[in-house]
């Protein structure tokens, strides 16, 4: 049998790392961060429980990268929908009930999530899924009028967080209708636009529990879940690697 060749390699390598964001998102959001094992989130993705180190520093760095692919799709899903538009007071309300509706609809994982981000010893990460966020967020701060983007990006994320932070207290969480209201008088927004509270989410549904939209990881591509011994995956160079080390 003849070798694979370099972009084969890649492509199953970039298979690899699409499945682990997937089942990082699925299973903290099914059991929390505690509860979630590098283990369990290999053994979902059909990996060698090696490859995880092969791709991340560690469960919380994959797990910030696996949320914030999320975010990212999920608002770049939002701000594309149909009807599409280039209006900027439209994009933001998208964006703001984009980022709500993951606290409203996700509230496990997303606690979890900023939970993380406040822990001094690893904070905040920046990574690829990250920065594609931020250049969302910030391409609706420019289309929505801004004169001074360096400052009104930073300010928008600012209110996003805490809107999210404030929805998933436990024991005192606001409710995102009051959430959605303040933010949406502080950015002069009709309660029209967006998605309002009381109408039905595009597609029918709030909350999908498929996300594999979100993740290039087709289910023909998927290979057989491990075993439990932590063996690579025999199609996947990257695997053999991660076990070789």
């Amino acid at each position: 049998m003849s070798p694979r060749s370099a972009s084969v390699n890649e492509e199953l390598r970039r298979r690899s790392k699409e499945r682990l964001l997937q089942a990082a998102v699925e299973l903290v959001g099914e059991r929390g961060y505690e509860a979630t094992t590098l283990g369990d989130i290999a053994d979902r993705a059909g990996s060698a429980r090696g490859l995880v180190s092969y791709y991340f520093p560690g469960k919380r760095q994959l797990v910030q990268s696996a949320v914030h692919r999320l975010m990212h799709r999920t608002l770049e899903e939002a701000l594309e929908r149909e009807p599409c538009t280039t209006e900027g007071r439209e994009r933001l309300a998208r964006a703001i009930d984009a980022i709500l509706g993951l606290a409203r609809d996700r509230p496990v994982l997303m606690r979890q999530h900023m939970a993380g981000l406040l822990q001094a010893e690893v904070g905040f990460v920046p990574c690829p899924e990250q920065r594609r966020l931020a250049e969302l967020l910030r391409d609706t701060v420019v289309r929505h009028g801004s004169r001074d983007v360096d400052r009104d990006y930073p300010m928008l994320r600012a209110q996003l967080m805490g809107a999210v932070f404030a929805a998933l207290v436990p024991g005192v969480p606001m409710p995102v209708p009051e959430l959605r209201a303040e933010l949406f008088e502080r950015y002069r927004l009709d309660w029209k636009l967006g998605v309002p509270p009381d109408a039905e989410a595009p597609g029918g549904t709030e909350c999908d529990p498929d996300l594999s939209r979100f993740f290039a990881t087709g289910v023909s591509d998927r290979p057989a879940r491990s075993d439990g011994t932590g063996r690579a995956d025999r199609t996947d160079p990257a695997g053999r690697a991660a076990q070789s080390k």
